[in-house]
């Protein structure tokens, strides 16, 4: 895993902690990772802080799941009081749930906007899990095409469709995968053909071993793939693709959607694309496990007839409380706003690192989601990814908390939460300066 503690080089370690991940070892089995060569204990959250026990604080440049800040007290007084009155499914007439859904879907353009309908999960995963089906169905196909380091979710379905997941991790043998929008080493005017030649390939080689195209999904600033948020013109002829040969155009909104690149509340508006389904996930409930999905109604339709959908626990009365929360504080507190301003003043001093650092390659950001990429030199633009993770333990250290990013594990990966103010920016900005510093030879 990317950034990930290894628990065979844990002599660093204090003896506490090294006690702590034995017994985790021990009780939660190898699966679950921790982040960082020197792990992080936290016990309490607020804003954009986390602290340990010991009371040091930590700068958390990395939780879009949050995207509020950690505890807000406008979420957390929506969940309280709801689970204070009721908090049952879907299956009993409950007006916050229409309401919510009405609002949810009038922020969408086009069609989606005007006539699609709210399906709701507890999680990204089990919301991509859900798009799938819908759209299998539909197409009575199941070929899926993703780019080449995609993550799409968790679920046994979705897992197979997200390459990011590793080499042992099995994927579907209808899945194609294309190359991203490398706008760091293609010619911009050409990426949008490319990808459009490439998923038209695609569906021909998923035609010839006797399937076809049943969706296509993509997280329109391309998180795992190393985030290429521009140019923002490539997935309008993708989507002109695949619906000539029947399929869907599926936007996974889990990374960028509810305001993350500031101009636009979803990311694939970004690109001027009508999806035919979005799905959504992490930020909708700040914390509090809630998803789902906006759909097309007569694809909902033709499903819902033949089958039942029902999630206990998707759509209950206080994730949607929680929901509730989020959307209204992201409109009404200009956070969109609050992430181009903020997400200007990082993408610029990044930039000025840049021109510093001879090992940063490309810098790339849309509103607070940003992508440093080192490489072992700019000619050849060759991943650096020691170097990388390197800077992300430096960065660790000074207790700011980032990730990497890409197949190589090479980028940076900044992403904090929608209300960083500037004086978050400029120590967020120092301590990258004084990682990449240290890690210089």
């Amino acid at each position: 895993m990317a950034n990930g503690f290894n628990p065979r080089d844990a002599a660093h370690l204090t003896d506490e902690d090294a006690a702590h991940v034995a017994r985790r070892q021990r009780l939660l089995g190898p699966a679950y990772r921790l982040f960082y060569k020197t792990p992080v204990e936290i016990s309490r959250a607020k804003g954009v802080f986390l602290y340990d026990k010991h009371g040091n604080e930590y700068l958390d440049a990395y939780n879009n799941v949050v995207s509020l800040g950690h505890a807000h007290p406008r979420v957390v007084a929506a969940i309280q009081k709801q689970l204070e009155v009721l908090c049952t499914h879907t299956r009993y007439m409950q007006d916050p749930l229409l309401d919510y859904a009405e609002t949810l879907i009038n922020t969408f353009g086009g069609e989606l906007g005007r006539t699609g309908c709210a399906m709701f999960t507890c999680t990204g995963s089990e919301a991509n899990d859900l798009a799938l089906r819908i759209a299998r169905y539909h197409t009575r196909r199941t070929g899926v095409i993703v780019t080449a380091e995609a993550y799409h979710g968790n679920s046994g379905a979705v897992a197979a469709i997200s390459p990011s997941l590793g080499k042992k991790s099995a994927l579907h043998p209808c899945l194609r995968m294309i190359a991203p929008p490398d706008s760091y080493r293609l010619p911009l005017a050409e990426i949008g053909r490319r990808m459009a030649e490439d998923v038209a390939r695609q569906i021909a080689d998923l035609e010839r071993h006797g399937d076809g195209l049943a969706a296509f999904i993509a997280d329109s600033v391309f998180s795992s793939d190393g985030l290429y948020v521009d140019p923002t013109d490539v997935l309008a002829p993708v989507a002109e693709v695949v619906r000539k040969a029947g399929g869907l155009f599926i936007a996974d909104e889990v990374q960028s959607g509810f305001g993350r690149t500031g101009t636009h509340l979803w990311g694939h508006a970004r690109h001027k694309v009508d999806p035919d389904i979005v799905t959504l996930g992490k930020p909708m409930g700040n914390g509090y496990p809630v998803a789902g999905l906006v759909v097309r109604p007569e694809l909902v339709a033709e499903f819902g007839a033949s089958m039942r959908y029902f999630n206990t626990f998707g759509g209950n009365s206080v994730a949607i409380a929680a929901a509730q929360a989020v959307l209204d504080t992201v409109l009404e507190d200009n956070l969109m706003d609050n992430a181009t301003r903020v997400g200007g003043e990082i993408l610029d001093g990044l930039r000025t690192l840049q021109n510093k650092y001879d090992f940063i390659g490309d810098v790339r950001g849309a509103g607070l989601y940003f992508a440093v990429e080192l490489v072992k030199d700019r000619d050849r633009k060759v991943p650096d990814m020691d170097r990388a993770l390197a800077a992300v333990n430096a960065l660790r250290d000074q207790r700011i908390l980032i990730s990497a990013t890409g197949a190589d594990a090479h980028i940076l990966k900044i992403r904090p939460p929608l209300v960083f103010t500037s004086a978050n920016a400029a120590r967020l900005l120092e301590g990258v300066d004084n990682a990449l510093r240290a890690v210089q030879t």
